[in-house]
């Protein structure tokens, strides 16, 4: 079991070994976010290759429209 931190907040991933497993996990929409991994952006094209350890620190951006 890994434990990372989530925009600040403890979280214990249950089988996400990357970071789209971990965004599915959480019914987050890829093509609606941004991902920060230890303060560097993901590819988006990397989300299903990119892996999530112990320690890892992840923020998550939701784009929001409005004017």
């Amino acid at each position: 079991m890994i434990s990372i931190t989530v925009n600040g907040k403890q979280a214990v991933p249950e089988s996400a070994a990357t970071v789209l497993a971990f965004l599915e996990e959480h019914t987050i929409n890829p093509d609606h976010v941004v991902v920060e991994l230890n303060k560097t952006i993901v590819k988006r094209e990397y989300y299903e290759t990119t892996p999530l350890t112990d320690g890892d620190t992840v923020e998550i951006l939701r784009f929001v429209g409005g004017g």
